[in-house]
C-alpha cells in the first residue's frame, strides 16, 4: 500500500501537507523571522498556547508533535495534531482576533519556535506568495476538520480506530511499524471513545492479524483491511 495514499473523509486529525510558506521569503525577509523569533523546549504535557489568552506569537513546530483542542466546562474536543514542519496559531493572525480560540499542548517533548505575530501580519501584508501559502494551510486544516467531525459523527468506532491508526502510521511516523508515543487514553479522546473501548478494539484488531502491539512498539500487518473498515464505517 502507498504510504503517501490520501483517503477522503476520514477522522484522522493529521494534516497531510507541511508549512511550505516560509519559502517564499526573500533574504531580507527571512532575517526579520530570524530576528523575531524564539526557539523553546517544551516538555510532554506542558502548554504552547491556552485558549483565551493573549497571541502575542505564531508557533512553528520544528521538533514533535502538539495537540490542538477547544476547551469546554466538563469536555476537551480535540481538533487535530499538528506534527514537525507545521504553524499552530493561525486563528489569530487577522485584525480583531487577538487571543489564542484554542489550546496547544505538547503531545511528547517539542521544539517550538515562537514569531512575533505582528511580523507574521506583516509579511502576509507584504509578500503575496507568502500569504498564498498560509491561505492554503487555513483552507487545507478546515476541509480536515469537516472531514474528521463527519466521521466523528457518522463512523462507528471501529472505523473510527482504523482512521486513526493509519493517520498515525502513514502522516506522523511514516511507517507501518513504529514507536507509538501516545497512551491508550490518547487514542481515546483522538477517536472518540473511552480508554476501556480502545483497549478492546486494539485487542480484536491483534487477534484479527491486522496489527501487533509489544509493548511501545507497534506494527500495522494489514493496512488495506484496516482501509477497509474505515471505508465501511
Amino acid at each position: 500500500m502507498n504510504m503517501n495514499s490520501s483517503h477522503v473523509l476520514t477522522s484522522c486529525t493529521v494534516s497531510n501537507t507541511t508549512c511550505k510558506c516560509f519559502d517564499k521569503l526573500t533574504v531580507e525577509e527571512t532575517e526579520l523571522v530570524e530576528n523575531n523569533s524564539v526557539t523553546v523546549n517544551f516538555n510532554k504535557g506542558e502548554f504552547i498556547c491556552k485558549q483565551g489568552t493573549f497571541a502575542s506569537h505564531v508557533m512553528f513546530v520544528k521538533d514533535g508533535l502538539a495537540k490542538i483542542y477547544v476547551e469546554g466546562k466538563n469536555d476537551n474536543l480535540i481538533l487535530k495534531i499538528i506534527p514537525e514542519g507545521n504553524l499552530v496559531g493561525l486563528t489569530s493572525i487577522f485584525e480583531g482576533n487577538t487571543i489564542f480560540q484554542y489550546s496547544a499542548i505538547a503531545y511528547i517533548d517539542s521544539v517550538i519556535k515562537l514569531i512575533d505575530i505582528n511580523v507574521f501580519r506583516k509579511l502576509i501584508k507584504s509578500n503575496s506568495e507568502f500569504a498564498s501559502e498560509v491561505i492554503n494551510i487555513l483552507t487545507e486544516n478546515n476541509l480536515q476538520i469537516y472531514g474528521r467531525f463527519f466521521c466523528l459523527t457518522h463512523k462507528q468506532s471501529y472505523g473510527r480506530l482504523a482512521d486513526i491508526i493509519l493517520c498515525l502510521a502513514e502522516r506522523i511516523y511514516k511507517s507501518y511499524d513504529f514507536e507509538l508515543l501516545l497512551t491508550r487514553k490518547d487514542l481515546g479522546e483522538l477517536t472518540g471513545m473511552s480508554t476501556e473501548n480502545v483497549i478492546r478494539m486494539l485487542k480484536k484488531f491483534k487477534d484479527e492479524s491486522l496489527i501487533d502491539i509489544q509493548g511501545k512498539q507497534f506494527k500495522v500487518l494489514s493496512p488495506e483491511a484496516l482501509m477497509k473498515i474505515s471505508e465501511n464505517g
